[in-house]
């Protein structure tokens, strides 16, 4: 498969060509300023022929790198065509900045006979010095950058991969507690079976259909857990109530899928089931201090002193991991008995500067 190439001018280059350009203007007023001092020269007449010959070579330089390496990720000529580019930024640099110069100060024009030698020799040497520096300086500072955009990729690649591998870990989880849930109905009361089952497969159609991202929209999070609430329903019956808020503002906000579900799936499975009358479940979401809070609570019989600490259960544990991945020490998690009874989960993480 080709990947279609990049412009070699496109924005990204051009903006690097013109902070070389500026870095390239200080260089050479303090190098004008050291010979003015030095030589005793004229302040104008050494700008002009600093400006000049750094000026040309940097963009001899910065357009020939960018002309021979193509759409190279490094943009450097390989090879000895790297030394040949700034072997003739210097002698084009060299000779274009002072037949400026010898313009300006009506001197004529190249007329090297009447330097000095030392002079000639001086001139020659802080010319080739600073543009090989400046090149160098230039080179490191793309490699630098480069070396950073493939390590932030690298680390992209494991998080998107670690996050995908917890996911697929996640729906089978699920899915095999709704059919032993479903088993266990089909016996006691088949046409709650039934229901349950085309439920099942309108959710299962909606999942599988849906993005692969590894994000979506908090809005799609909470529609995904009000049809797997309704296909909970079919099986508990008036034994199970729910409410889910999400104020407006933040229902684009993205976060991983699935990230709610195992929540809900501990408060049904560890708390409303156990208690004879059910119970109810909420899911609320609200930002506070730039950081988005996700609270699941549920009216059920609890947890002892051994979950509250620890937590419990495969999915619990799953979206522990799944915060961390993405958030880091950021992403938070915790469970505590509520207010009123049954248990609370807290989510906790920080707000994408967008939402």
């Amino acid at each position: 498969m080709s990947i279609e190439a990049l412009p070699r001018f496109r924005a990204e280059n051009v903006r690097g060509m013109l902070r070389h350009g500026l870095i390239t203007v200080v260089f050479c007023c303090f190098i004008a300023a050291a010979l003015a001092i030095t030589q005793h020269g004229e302040w104008g007449a050494q700008m002009v022929y600093s400006l000049s010959i750094g000026l040309i070579s940097w963009l001899f330089i910065d357009v020939g790198r960018l002309l021979i390496s193509g759409h190279r990720e490094i943009l450097w000529p390989s090879g000895p065509w790297g030394y040949l580019l700034v072997a003739g930024g210097v002698t084009v640099g060299f000779l274009g900045g002072n037949a400026i110069g010898d313009a300006w100060t009506h001197q004529p024009l190249l007329d090297f006979a009447s330097f000095t030698e030392r002079k000639l020799a001086t001139t020659i040497i802080i010319t080739v010095t600073a543009t090989v520096c400046m090149c160098f300086f230039f080179y490191s500072l793309g490699r630098s950058r480069h070396m950073r955009r493939q390590i932030d990729l690298a680390q992209r690649n494991a998080t998107e991969a670690r996050l995908k591998l917890l996911e697929t870990q996640l729906e089978p989880h699920m899915l095999f507690n709704t059919l032993a849930n479903l088993r266990a109905l089909i016996t006691a009361d088949p046409p709650r079976a039934v229901a349950m089952l085309d439920r099942l497969n309108n959710y299962l159609r909606m999942t599988l259909s849906g993005s692969r991202a590894l994000a979506h929209p908090l809005s799609a999070e909470f529609e995904r857990l009000a049809d797997y609430l309704e296909l909970m329903s079919v099986r508990m019956g008036e034994r199970l109530r729910y409410t889910l808020d999400l104020p407006d503002e933040l229902r684009d906000t993205p976060v991983p899928p699935l990230l709610l579900q195992p929540l809900v799936e501990n408060s049904i499975r560890h708390g409303l089931e156990p208690k004879v009358e059910g119970g109810v479940i909420t899911v609320r979401a609200r930002q506070f201090d730039g950081r988005l809070i996700i609270e699941v609570s549920d009216t059920g019989v609890g947890l002892d002193a051994a979950q509250t600490s620890e937590g419990s259960g495969f999915g619990l544990e799953q979206v522990r991991e799944r915060l961390a991945t993405v958030h880091g020490e950021q992403g938070r998690m915790s469970l505590a008995a509520g207010p009123s009874g049954g248990t609370l989960a807290t989510l906790s993480f920080p707000l994408p500067p967008q939402a």
